[in-house]
């Protein structure tokens, strides 16, 4: 297809137009760099497995407006001053068709998010710059109900994605033991994720609880490469079980998603039997199109919901049972929520047990 400062496509029926499509978006990728319309063109490619990971959930956009050059930053809630950022608000002037739905963070403000019902509007998306989609646990029809326990399994220092591969399995051992099913893949980076699809019966605070039972467990299973710990400084070189990825407003990045890298990789959904030979890098923009083709959305369970949701309850009564026999309750939330009921001083370690020094909720 030939490069021009404008491209209109149809989507499904859908006129979308793709504004300065020959602007590079990842310069070393491809001989020529990777464009714009190249960013539309893969999404279109994997078009059936994003919209059903995005289907009907509120959805943050990462958007690149730039590209991803040399020295980008995304901004953050202390820097506003990055060349990416997310956007949580459905952006102004966005097309009747973009449809939205109503969320509520932490501090109890709300807001109208982007909650796609058609293809058209995750491209629509793109061309806003959009590479990384993070949409909620939540269908529009019950934000408060997640329908997807979702379980991060986050490298840190001293490990990899390796060390995460020889966790998942054992994640997944112990879910056929409570009679579920969990569905991996790449985050995209170091990490892997695995998604359970859920009854829609618990809110926020009960799929956290019973993440954390879980990554307790695992723990308890695997002490020497696992850790539920919330301070990095006692973390160590372990895969840390990152329980809070369940708490409201935390999202992960979609299957399919494109990351910000120089290599352009994406979330890549996995066959268990691939978890172990596999790593991110294999994995982008240029090689996700025939592999979709070739073996489809092997998400699809979970975002089609096309497969049996599971019951929290099994993980719930280990949580009690943990909180009964062994003094284990809640684990510390992220800096900026609220206090919540039952939650543990929210102070690193080293900072409580030296009472001079000034304190901070986070690290």
């Amino acid at each position: 297809m030939a490069r021009t400062s404008a491209v209109d496509l149809d989507v499904d029926g859908r006129a979308v137009r793709v504004s300065s499509a020959d602007r590079v978006v990842f310069p070393g990728v491809g001989p020529d760099g990777f464009t714009k319309l190249d960013v539309v063109e893969y999404f279109l490619s994997v078009g059936p497995g994003i919209f059903a990971a995005l289907r009907d959930r509120p959805t943050t956009l990462e958007r690149w407006p730039k590209g991803v050059f040399e020295g980008a930053r995304l901004s953050t809630r202390m820097d506003s001053s990055g060349d990416a950022f997310f956007q949580k608000r459905v952006p102004r002037g966005a097309p009747d068709y973009v449809e939205t739905a109503t969320i509520a963070f932490p501090s109890g403000r709300t807001a109208d998010e982007v909650c796609p019902t058609e293809l058209a509007v995750v491209i629509w998306a793109v061309n806003l710059g959009t590479l990384t989609f993070h949409p909620w646990p939540v269908r529009s029809a019950d934000v408060e109900s997640p329908d997807q326990l979702r379980i991060d399994l986050d490298p840190q220092p001293g490990t990899d994605f390796d060390d995460a591969a020889r966790v998942a399995p054992e994640v997944r051992a112990l879910l056929h033991e409570l009679g579920m099913e969990g569905y991996p893949k790449t985050s995209g980076g170091r990490g892997i994720h695995v998604f359970v699809p859920i009854e829609p019966n618990w809110g926020f605070v009960g799929a956290r609880r019973a993440t954390i039972a879980l990554g307790r467990e695992v723990e308890r299973r695997m002490p020497g490469l696992v850790t539920t710990k919330w301070w990095k400084e006692e973390r160590g070189a372990k895969i840390f079980v990152d329980y809070n990825q369940m708490a409201r407003d935390r999202t992960i990045a979609s299957a399919y998603s494109i990351r910000p890298n120089k290599r352009a990789t994406v979330s890549a959904p996995l066959r268990w039997d691939e978890v172990a030979g596999v790593h991110p890098d294999d994995f982008t923009v240029l090689t996700m199109p025939e592999r979709f083709r070739t073996v489809g959305d092997l998400f699809e369970p979970v975002s089609a919901g096309v497969g049996p949701r599971y019951s929290l309850e099994p993980l719930l009564e280990m949580a009690a049972r943990d909180e009964r026999d062994h003094g284990q309750g809640d684990l510390p939330y992220p800096p900026e929520y609220p206090k919540m009921p039952g939650e543990p001083k929210r102070v690193q370690p080293s900072r409580e047990r030296a009472p001079t020094s000034e304190k901070t909720p986070s690290d």
